[in-house]
């Protein structure tokens, strides 16, 4: 049962960076996209090509974990390590930028990290 609740984390988590991508690549500089992340405008403007850069790293996360779930039970180490990247780039993100990065973004890969290896 712990499995599935992990996987179940795991999937989120891994969604959870494909709509980050989305925003991140196509809407920074529009209103969807400007409002999740409180930008200006003229800011979002100026970043756009910075956003969809760090988009891209958004999306070889959430790649990992798939590929981690795809595998099953050999996928273990897979979805811990990209777990732990996107604990890292949370707690890194909520100590840099905004302190709601670590909810968001760590919170749930710690959780995940957790039932992975409460279930091992």
């Amino acid at each position: 049962m712990l499995i599935i609740a992990a996987n179940i984390v795991v999937f989120l988590v891994a969604a959870l960076h494909v709509y980050i991508l989305i925003l991140e690549m196509f809407f920074w500089d529009k209103p969807l996209g400007r409002r999740a992340f409180g930008l200006s405008a003229d800011f979002a403007v100026q970043t756009k090509t910075l956003a969809a850069n760090q988009g891209l790293y958004n999306g070889f996360l959430a790649a990992g974990l798939f590929w981690g779930l795809a595998l099953g039970q050999a996928g273990f180490s897979i979805k811990v390590f990209f777990l732990l990247c996107v604990f890292v780039a949370g707690v890194y993100g909520g100590l840099t930028a905004n302190k709601k990065i670590l909810l968001i973004q760590a919170v749930p890969a710690a959780l995940g990290l957790v039932l992975l290896f409460l279930a091992a």
